[in-house]
């Protein structure tokens, strides 16, 4: 009896450590949304200043003489607002890039979330489409809060010592119609090529915008199957996994220098 008694112990002992484990110590980050997109490009956003003067550009004009001023001219049609945003942007280090998995851990669900912020890449837009993206991600920098998983992610799973990057280059330029402005947000379709381990595929999926003066902001997800890039099943031991997960990321641009 003693025995017996000793094992429900045990069981409930290993039980409880693994619940502690996925709802406190493993607590992962909730899925990217819009609120972090807008979170991402307001976390970047700075006055513009003149830099001859040090004044914001958020003082009001300078009052003007009527009687200095001469007769009034002829009315000129104001600027496209998008075509100030034409040109290249790169990603800012208050993008995130990287990927979430639905666990089962000795029977208790859980989700792998790995990120990173190391971007590298190019936007480039031209009027209300984006034209050209492409996104370059080390492998080796998509981190976890567990440093095994790590391990495992950019060596079994990834073998980023032979595959270093994962990339993502648009193939047809994507038409958001507007330039989101004073936080508002636009929804439009991105389609381009995504190669992750050395396997290229073509992909579909929705992308949100916001934009500032100076930065814009992008979110996405894009669902994977493992087996269509050359990853086997990530199962190990007691952990096991679906044969599926997502790509997720917000990345904030700003413009090329």
């Amino acid at each position: 009896m003693w025995g017996a008694i000793g094992v429900v112990a045990l069981v409930a002992l290993v039980y409880g450590g693994i619940l502690f484990y996925v709802n406190v110590i493993n607590d992962s980050p909730d899925k990217l949304d819009e609120s972090d997109l807008s979170a991402a490009v307001a976390a970047t956003t700075l006055p513009t200043t003149d830099p001859t003067t040090g004044s914001s550009d958020t003082e009001p004009p300078a009052a003007t003489d009527p009687a200095t001023t001469g007769p009034a001219t002829t009315d000129v049609p104001a600027a496209d607002p998008a075509a100030g945003f034409d040109g290249d942007w790169s990603p800012t280090n208050s993008s995130e890039f990287g990927y979430r998995v639905e666990e089962v851990l000795a029977g208790v669900n859980t989700t792998a979330v790995g990120r990173s912020s190391d971007i590298e890449g190019l936007l480039t837009i031209d009027g209300t489409t984006a034209t050209a993206v492409e996104i370059e991600v080390q492998v080796a920098d998509i981190t976890s809060d567990d440093s095994r998983r790590d391990g495992r992610f950019s060596g079994a799973i990834m073998n980023s010592s032979e595959f270093p990057t994962a990339t993502f280059i648009l193939t047809e330029p994507i038409e958001f119609g507007v330039i989101p402005t004073d936080g508002e947000q636009v929804v439009a379709t991105a389609t381009g090529d995504l190669t992750l381990r050395g396997q290229t595929n073509a992909v579909t999926f929705d992308v949100t915008a916001e934009a500032t003066a100076d930065r814009i902001g992008v979110l996405g997800s894009i669902p994977v199957l493992f087996s269509d890039y050359g990853i086997d099943n990530p199962s190990f031991g007691a952990v096991k996994t679906e044969d599926n997960g997502l790509v997720e990321f917000v990345l904030v641009f700003e413009r090329d220098a």
